[in-house]
């Protein structure tokens, strides 16, 4: 792995590596044991959409590793302003030991990669959320013990976290069901793909989605830069909802799981979300011990 570009780019036994060295950073953290494996090395961050967890969670990461990390903006940055990425990639490798990116294209992560000779981190596009599956993995894991025999349910739009998922899931031995309107399903190319390699399905009814999940997890129904199409959406999305209802079909004791922000009363009920508020924020805090293992196998010396 030079790269995290999308989780179709890894295997199974990459996954399964990063999981397990941020299981150790996070017993490590938590038992105050140092492991300042990133000494001395610098990560840019470029930030073309805005961001809570992500910030954080690289910046604090960073800093938990013994290295440092720069905040750049497009308005810090020359590429703001219409200067190529591929200069961007080649003068910021002079500069850094790796780059953090979380833009909109999934085609600018690709390109900068090409032309930075430093690794490159996804750390979300409109097609891909590679991080955030990684630490929804890890807390799966942790909460049920294995990933051998689960059914995980997504309920709502077929974005970034839906097709991360269904490749998250399906390389890790899940069934993946996803319930979605029809015109709003995940990319076809990785349905394909998950039809042909795993336990999966696609269909617009959420109860038979839902039935017998062992996960269920869910997003906003309008992600950022689609602000304009909120009140299309609302109406396109009526229905797909975790709520009592769904939680009654899926397994007893189902976690539920969100990417955060969440709209409550809109994609999930703030009932649901509170029962299993603590979940939620387990999975929000491992986008730090996942995220530093990922810097760990991309900046740390081989």
């Amino acid at each position: 792995m030079t790269d995290l570009l999308k989780l179709s780019d890894l295997s199974a036994e990459e996954i399964l590596d990063i999981l397990n060295l941020a299981d150790q950073l996070k017993y490590e953290k938590y038992n105050n044991i140092e492991h300042k494996l990133l000494a001395g090395k610098t990560l840019g961050m470029i930030f073309q959409k805005a961001s809570t967890r992500t910030r954080v969670s690289f910046e604090a990461g960073m800093y938990q590793l013994g290295g440092s990390a720069l905040f750049l903006s497009a308005n810090d940055l020359q590429i703001g302003r219409g200067e190529p990425i591929e200069d961007t990639a080649r003068v910021l490798s002079r500069y850094l030991d790796g780059i953090m990116i979380r833009t909109y294209k999934q085609s600018d992560v690709e390109t900068l990669a090409e032309y930075a000779n430093i690794p490159v981190i996804n750390a979300l596009t409109d097609y891909a959320h590679p991080c955030q599956v990684l630490a929804d993995l890890m807390t799966i894991r942790e909460y049920l013990g294995s990933f051998s025999g689960t059914k995980m349910c997504f309920i709502g739009d077929g974005n970034n976290m839906a097709n991360s998922l269904i490749v998250g899931g399906i390389k890790m031995g899940m069934s993946v069901s996803i319930a979605c309107p029809e015109n709003y399903k995940p990319d076809a190319d990785l349905m394909k793909w998950a039809s042909e390699n795993g336990n999966f399905e696609c269909i617009p009814d959420v109860m038979k989605a839902a039935e017998g999940a062992d996960v269920l997890y869910t997003d906003v129904w309008a992600s950022m830069g689609q602000e304009g199409e909120a009140e299309i959406r609302r109406k396109a999305f009526e229905g797909y909802q975790i709520n009592s209802k769904v939680m009654s079909v899926a397994k007893e004791n189902a976690m539920v799981l969100h990417c955060l922000p969440a709209h409550r009363e809109e994609e999930i009920t703030a009932e649901v979300f509170e029962q299993h508020a603590k979940e939620i924020f387990d999975e929000a805090e491992n986008r730090l011990h996942a995220q530093k293992a990922v810097l760990v196998k991309l900046m740390g010396n081989k």
